[in-house]
């Protein structure tokens, strides 16, 4: 008998991730719009505890290693926001895009290994349902001083998870 790889709430647990927030947007935005089976989310910051954990531009006075931890962080509260619109992260089907927004200088060009960070966790949460396609785009600032801004389209399971 194969052995049935664990959910995603499984796995966040086994991993030891506390999600943070959620963190909704400001009125008048959705933090995620569920339509047509495709969960998509607003942009991400890097928040923890309530307040941007990762400020700054790479290139500047970021580095690349810290860009990735907030790259993850992103994906983190992108993550809360989605089980709070899903009930649970079980009802993911896939992962289907990603879009990183790196705040850089004119001469930083390693946009893709910051945005690995999030894309890197996504996998090691949801299996091979994690590996996505994506975007990571150089932009001269981003809100709130954040260093990087993750935002994520998942498949939701038409008939929700149960175990």
């Amino acid at each position: 008998m194969e052995r049935q790889r664990p959910t995603p709430e499984e796995t966040i647990a086994d991993l030891g991730i506390d999600l943070p927030g959620p963190h909704p947007p400001h009125d008048p935005l959705e933090a995620v719009v569920v339509h047509g089976g495709v969960a998509r989310t607003s942009g991400q910051l890097p928040r923890e505890g309530g307040e941007v954990a990762y400020r700054g531009t790479l290139g500047i006075d970021v580095s690349i290693d810290e860009g990735m931890r907030a790259a993850e962080l992103c994906a983190l509260n992108a993550l809360s926001v989605l089980r709070g619109a899903l009930g649970t992260l079980d009802n993911v089907e896939r992962v289907i895009s990603v879009t990183g927004y790196v705040a850089s200088s004119p001469d930083f060009h390693e946009q893709p290994a910051v945005v690995d960070g999030a894309s890197r966790l996504l996998e090691r949460i949801f299996g091979p349902a994690g590996r996505h396609t994506r975007s990571a785009i150089g932009v001269s600032a981003l809100p709130r001083g954040g260093a990087v801004e993750i935002e994520m389209s998942v498949a939701v399971l038409q008939r929700p998870a149960s175990r």
